[in-house]
């Protein structure tokens, strides 16, 4: 009897461990925008691991979940899903609707269109990351004082999976 009740503990012990680790470090999220779109789109359901900026700073092409300072009608702060345009140091430039960065001009075959509207010339600060959605011109993002570039520290992750809907599952580019 005491064996049994040893492996119980046993068994649930480290499934609370599994789940704990599984928490930390990965993390579901649900696309609401069209932001992303044609790489993701409303109602796709994402896991976004931890891990890579525990590691390492995000890179550029990157998708990444942010916290933003706009806020929902209830007044919590919305997580945004974008992607990494531009890191520290990086001298970003939009203009005659393209982009370019430290003067050479980004092939972007993921965005929604050819044109990225808007003129911007700034230097991306320390520990900050310029981020753009691939769909440009529905896209709330760096290029938007309310968005602005986006501190490192707001990073909840990069996306990883695609886990719904259930014919693009798989990993996000």
């Amino acid at each position: 009897m005491t064996k049994e009740i040893f492996e119980w503990i046993k068994t649930i012990v480290v499934s609370v461990v599994i789940a704990l680790v599984i928490t930390t470090f990965i993390r579901p999220t649900l696309v609401k925008g069209h932001s992303m779109y044609p790489t993701l789109e409303p109602n796709n359901y994402l896991i976004i691991n931890k891990i890579p900026y525990m590691i390492h700073e995000p890179e550029r092409g990157d998708i990444v979940v942010f916290k933003s300072h706009l806020t929902t009608p209830d007044g919590k702060e919305k997580d945004l899903i974008k992607r990494v345009i531009a890191v520290e140091g990086d001298k970003i430039e939009v203009k005659n609707g393209k982009i370019y960065v430290n003067g050479e001009k980004v092939e972007e075959g993921y965005i929604n269109g050819d044109y990225t509207s808007g003129d911007i010339e700034i230097e991306v600060d320390k520990d900050e990351v310029f981020v753009m959605g691939d769909n440009r011109e529905a896209s709330l993002d760096s290029r938007d004082p309310r968005v602005g570039t986006v501190d490192v520290d707001t990073i909840r992750g990069k996306v990883l999976v695609r886990l719904f809907p259930f014919n693009k599952i798989g990993k996000v580019d």
